[in-house]
């Protein structure tokens, strides 16, 4: 690949000006990484916590809908009149140029009852409750299981990049810039010799 770059000054001063382009994009893409592995390790550890909370929330929620079957029979009706969610908004967030969703539930009336008093009890209230909860971390985890996924392909992409700068694009540079400088530097030694012949000679 060296061969291939003809020897001359300009040549060099190009392949040197390349060079330092790659090591400082080199050195863009490794702090790009190292932010975004960092970013990645908080949104790990708040998924795990949000994952054990949402077992305990939906351990808690089935239990209070079990007892509410077993006082009230099955409240398959009392569900029929709580209304599908539609609260959800998306937003973005942007870290290294990476768009990670925000994902907020805004519940018009939080903890309404949306069926009537009479023939129900304080368990189905509990169950409402409790699935009102499963509901909420479900949302906040949704967006943080992506933001990670989003994170895991930029931080892989950035890699990559990373690699091919220090794997091949740098070396190639140092390759050529030796060869090229070997060849130069032949070049004055022979013009070097022959004026002192030519001088000699006179």
């Amino acid at each position: 690949m060296a061969q291939q770059i003809f020897p001359t000054k300009s040549n060099l001063m190009a392949q040197q000006k390349s060079l330092a382009l790659a090591s400082q994009g080199y050195e863009l893409m490794d702090r790009k990484r190292n932010i975004l592995v960092r970013e990645m390790m908080q949104l790990i550890d708040r998924a795990a916590a949000i994952q054990d909370q949402i077992a305990a929330a939906y351990a808690e929620a089935y239990a209070a809908l079990q007892l509410a079957n077993v006082t009230l029979g099955v409240v398959l009706g009392f569900a029929h009149t709580v209304p599908v969610e539609n609260g959800l908004s998306l937003d973005w967030r942007s870290v290294m140029g990476v768009e990670l969703p925000m994902v907020k539930l805004e519940e018009t009336a939080p903890q309404s009852l949306y069926y009537g008093l009479g023939g129900t009890n304080s368990q189905l209230d509990e169950a409402y409750r409790k699935f009102c909860q499963v509901k909420r971390l479900t949302v906040e985890l949704a967006e943080v299981e992506s933001s990670v996924y989003r994170l895991a392909q930029a931080i892989q992409k950035t890699q990559k990049r990373a690699n091919a700068l220090s794997n091949i694009m740098i070396p190639q540079f140092n390759s050529n810039i030796k060869y090229i400088t070997e060849v130069l530097e032949e070049k004055e030694r022979e013009d070097f010799s022959r004026l002192k012949v030519i001088k000699s000679s006179f």
